[in-house]
């Protein structure tokens, strides 16, 4: 082929027992042919243009610090043909039978340890088993409502499970993500080859957890620990998605035994909650006592049965590494036969005739802690591979094993079958391992038709870590014939309802407010920059009477006017783009990318930009980023309740900066030209010169800048546009009567309103100026506390 040359060895998945290339695989590599390698690499760069576009992000955890990584595609998707699938699902929909039916057991009549099919000391060992949660039954009737399994195939074909994934499983977001990746990379391929769907799967679950409401009001929930979390992309991209709520801890509160999320409208009902949080954390009452992102009360509303969590707490003890050691007996003793797919040979250590066997054979063993929920190949750091061991550290791991065998498990050291990759312009073959998705649904369990698979970043296996270097590929299903094509869409086209909006959170509200703030400071800053350098390259003399005043304004915003980018404007920047991580459920990618677009711009000027002239053209670029971010926001965010909040935080913060730079620049000691410096920074200067026949003097300026309610730098256009949205948030009118926060707008509003630029004195605009902070103060109290 013309596109690549393979590497020595083989790909496992691609090739027979006698080396033809399997038949699931012709179309695509025919697809290849002829292709020259810029050809091919365009595709790859045309999927990876789509998630950078896309945002999307993995967090890695190293030694100092957590940063984030592109999301780490392997183009080469893994194609697995329909029959053997089958095979694959009828596995895993038993498994997750027996997975069910064993924590029940264990939360439930206990009969499993009783009889002798788990050992006590095993189970209550693990930080996974919730002795709180022993007795209650979830209110949905199971406790096992959407897992997924890591799953692997030997060279010889048959495949295994490596590792249970019950506590809060990740990836089907990504999964996602790597389709239309991949997709966008072999567009004609994908389209004429019969891939399996995903978006059946989600359409399937997303109904399901709907239906599980128990009243008509409820919410459906998903819980996240919040944006320094790993995959907490995924969450806000599954929220969007499905169109479900993204709340973290502090958006919950217990009343009644009911679970209730802040909201501007007061406090709503949360009936379902998919929780991708590990389940001690989610109570700090009952659980884990240091916990500061759960919500006090939630384990008491689970007994009082008012809430379906997904999965049920505790449910993380069938993660754990000894586990599979049982898996076999429990099958045939709760479901009478054998599991169709095995589990990677366990041994745990706790028993002696499985002790002896792991230290006769340890040679083949992989050791590792038994209470661990993580597979192998992720934790290398306390997992010892027998076959590298030297003798002598042979002895030493036979002596840990037979002094503290309960904590231990000995595993089959197995080699996974390799998949190609591209590999600098060359087909490789590198390690893979499956994560497949399993959703309960009104009928049975459904498997989601692909998935993603780890890959290696070299022929170690245990670099398939996402941690350390590994990649994620797309999973093609491949029918022989013709597959549905199924959306998230209603097929019926006779009408349609229109839903509610939603309940804005009370946390979301806030980031939204302060999103507006940050980036209207920043502006205003900016503008105040670009005038001081300018004049600066003009005058030369940072200690001119103008720009000393000008600095003395900034002193007090903690802005160093001196530098060409001060610290304080790109504090301001990424505090804006925090506030956006705490919403991307809620936020466009195309306003995300330009808000880190500015952000980088920022940060780069800072390093290399000199003040003065170089400083202004900074500014000016910088202006326009934040003007093309405001109005990505103001153009395509749809008008209900977030948009207003963060319609009213930028109005309060420019009506602020506009009263408290006029009465800086318009007072008895402001020098010569401060009244041209402030229509320039309010880009009003044309508008001036139109509308007065006189020069510039402080009552225009302040008849312009501060009462003209048709030019939007003013502070009443501010005030007149505030008021008008706080009168359409939730409870501004009660039984036909102004909130106290209504009240305060609509005098701040009037006062200004009846006012003549000779009565806008430096006692009035301070005192105006005080009032803005007052009404800012009220809005928090009133929809954020």
């Amino acid at each position: 082929m013309a596109g690549y040359r393979p590497l020595p060895g083989v790909p496992d998945e691609m090739v027979d027992a006698d080396g033809s290339v399997r038949p699931v695989w012709r179309a695509f590599v025919a697809a290849l042919e002829g292709q020259d390698r810029a050809g091919i690499e365009a595709r790859f760069d045309r999927a990876d243009q789509y998630l950078r576009d896309a945002g999307v992000f993995y967090r890695i955890y190293g030694d100092t610090a957590a940063r984030e990584r592109d999301w780490p595609l392997s183009h080469i998707p893994v194609l697995i043909e329909e029959r053997e699938w089958q095979g694959i699902v009828a596995g895993l929909t038993q498994r997750a039978d027996l997975l069910e039916r064993v924590v029940a057991d264990i939360y439930g009549p206990g009969t499993l340890i009783r009889d002798g099919h788990l050992p006590p000391g095993l189970i209550a060992a693990s930080s996974e088993y919730l002795r709180p949660m022993v007795g209650v039954r979830p209110a949905g009737g199971h406790f096992l409502h959407f897992c997924c399994f890591e799953i692997g195939r030997g060279p010889d074909g048959a495949w295994w499970v490596l590792g249970d994934r019950t506590q809060a499983p990740s990836g089907a977001g990504f999964a996602l993500e790597n389709r239309v990746a991949t997709a966008r990379a072999f567009t004609d391929t994908y389209a004429d080859m019969h891939v399996h769907r995903l978006a059946g799967f989600f359409g399937e679950f997303r109904n399901t957890m709907q239906g599980l409401r128990q009243t008509m009001d409820g919410r459906v929930g998903i819980l996240s620990p919040g944006p320094l979390n790993e995959t907490y992309y995924e969450h806000a991209y599954i929220a969007r998605y499905l169109g479900f709520m993204l709340l973290e801890g502090e958006d919950l509160t217990v009343v009644d035994g009911k679970v209730m999320v802040r909201t501007v409208a007061g406090l709503k009902p949360v009936e379902v909650l998919w929780r991708r949080m590990d389940a001690n954390f989610t109570d700090p009452l009952e659980l884990e006592q240091s916990s500061h992102i759960g919500t006090p009360g939630l384990v008491s509303a689970l007994r009082h049965g008012g809430l379906t969590m997904i999965n049920a707490l505790g449910s993380g003890v069938l993660e754990l590494r000894a586990m599979l050691a049982f898996m076999p007996a429990l099958s045939r003793a709760l479901m009478g036969e054998d599991l169709a797919m095995p589990s990677i040979a366990t041994w745990w250590c706790g028993q002696p005739a499985e002790r002896a066997h792991v230290m006769e054979n340890l040679d083949r063993m992989m050791i590792g802690p038994a209470l661990s929920t993580r597979l192998p190949f992720d934790d290398t750091r306390s997992t010892m591979l027998g076959a590298t061991m030297r003798e002598q550290a042979r002895d030493a791991a036979r002596s840990w094993i037979s002094k503290e065998g309960e904590k231990l498990v000995g595993q089959e050291a197995v080699t996974l079958s390799t998949t190609p990759a591209y590999v600098n312009g060359q087909l490789a073959p590198r390690p893979m391992s499956l994560r497949v998705f399993a959703a309960r649904t009104a009928s049975d369990w459904q498997i989601m038709p692909g998935g993603f698979a780890r890959i290696g970043s070299s022929p170690d296996p245990t670099a398939i870590a996402m941690q350390r270097g590994g990649s994620a590929a797309d999973v093609w299903v491949v029918s022989d014939g013709p597959v549905e094509k199924p959306t998230l869409l209603p097929r019926d086209k006779t009408g349609i309802t229109r839903l509610s909006a939603g309940s804005l959170p009370s946390r979301a509200a806030d980031n939204l407010f302060w999103l507006g703030r940050y980036i209207e400071r920043a502006e205003a800053t900016l503008r105040i920059l670009r005038a001081w350098h300018a004049r600066l390259a003009e005058f030369d003399e940072p200690q001119a009477p103008l720009l000393a005043h000008v600095t003395d304004y900034l002193s007090a915003l903690d802005i160093e006017a001196d530098e060409a980018i001060p610290a304080g404007l790109l504090a301001n920047v990424e505090s804006a783009l925090t506030s956006a991580s705490h919403i991307r459920d809620r936020f466009s990618v195309d306003g995300w990318l330009a808000l880190n677009d500015l952000t980088r711009t920022l940060r780069e000027f800072r390093t290399r930009v000199q003040p003065g002239d170089d400083a202004t053209r900074a500014a000016t670029v910088l202006l326009r980023k934040l003007a093309g971010f405001a109005g990505l926001l103001h153009e395509n965010m749809y008008r209900f309740t977030g948009w207003r909040f963060l319609v009213i935080g930028r109005g309060l913060e420019r009506s602020l900066h506009m009263t408290r730079l006029l009465a800086h620049m318009t007072c008895d000691e402001a020098p010569d030209g401060a009244q041209d410096m402030v229509l320039e920074i309010a880009d009003s200067v044309m508008t001036h010169r139109r509308r007065y026949s006189v020069a510039t003097q402080p009552l225009t300026v302040l008849d312009l800048l501060a009462l003209d309610r048709l030019n939007p730098r003013s502070i009443l256009y501010q005030l007149d546009e505030i008021r008008e949205q706080v009168e359409l948030l939730p409870s501004a009118l009660v039984h036909g009567q102004m909130s106290p926060l209504m009240r305060d707008v609509t005098r701040v509003h009037a006062g200004l309103a009846v006012q003549t630029p000779e009565g806008l004195t430096q006692e009035y605009l301070h005192g105006l100026t005080e009032d803005i902070w007052s009404l800012s103060n009220q809005i928090s109290t009133t929809y954020m506390a």
